[in-house]
């Protein structure tokens, strides 16, 4: 179905979801290397991600030494081997598992914040994503834009953001920290419009601990108070979900 301009896609568990985002995603990969040398993509490090990467990652077809890889978002202050990093996840996830023509890392456990923004700015201006495979939060947030820092018309590329307690709360939910105490107040994202610059958004949100957002991505007002809702205006957007995340919808 569609919402605005969002296509909404619905599968009867996550599993299914995971494998038919994937097909989708490597459809999309495919016809745009046959008229482009390589492309640019953006990949969301969660749990929500895991079946989706996994399909893509068993996909044969995909010609992975033709595309430069970048992720979304990270925590600042995590030691750099910390599992719960998101380049990390990543990279065991998909990073180290096909031969990518380059990986670019966002890094949240220096000391130079601001210049770490700067230079991955620059990497984005440099090889503009043509894809960005996404989530939402269960605060409607894309990246780690949380409501009270979601900014629809952000000057900015990438920036340093306080996470609110919501978003938080939904790392030890995920199983990603034991306690709240033990999540990053603080980090790295790309902003609202960085993502809404890919060509193409495919955007995964399996779980019953999504539905409320998801209701309000699709039904609510366009505002950042659901940054999520702003995929309803994309030319080129795609919503993937299971039963559980469509539950209120």
């Amino acid at each position: 179905m569609l919402k605005d301009k969002l296509k909404v896609n619905i599968y009867a568990n996550r599993l299914e979801m995971g494998k038919a985002a994937a097909t989708a995603v490597a459809e999309r990969i495919i016809k745009l290397l046959a008229d482009k040398n390589e492309i640019n993509m953006v990949f969301a490090a969660a749990p929500s991600q895991n079946e989706f990467l996994e399909a893509l990652v068993n996909n044969r077809q995909i010609m992975w030494d033709r595309i430069n890889a970048f992720h979304l978002d990270e925590y600042i202050g995590l030691r750099p081997e910390a599992p719960q990093g998101f380049g990390n996840f990543l990279r065991r996830k998909l990073f180290d598992c096909v031969n990518l023509k380059s990986v670019n890392y966002l890094n949240g456990s220096g000391n130079g914040e601001i210049s770490e923004c700067e230079r991955y700015s620059k990497l984005l201006k440099q090889f503009p994503p043509d894809i960005a495979c996404i989530g939402i939060g269960e605060n409607g947030h894309l990246a780690f834009n949380d409501p009270p820092v979601a900014d629809f018309n952000d000057k900015a590329l990438v920036k340093i953001v306080e996470l609110d307690e919501v978003c938080r709360k939904q790392q030890v939910n995920d199983g990603c920290f034991t306690a709240l105490d033990m999540v990053p107040a603080h980090a790295l994202t790309l902003t609202i419009p960085a993502i809404m610059s890919a060509g193409y958004i495919y955007c995964m949100v399996p779980g019953k601990t999504k539905a409320e957002a998801v209701e309000r991505t699709l039904n609510g007002p366009v505002s950042e108070t659901c940054p999520a809702s702003i995929l309803r205006t994309h030319e080129a957007a795609e919503l993937f979900l299971d039963a559980d995340s469509a539950a209120k919808i």
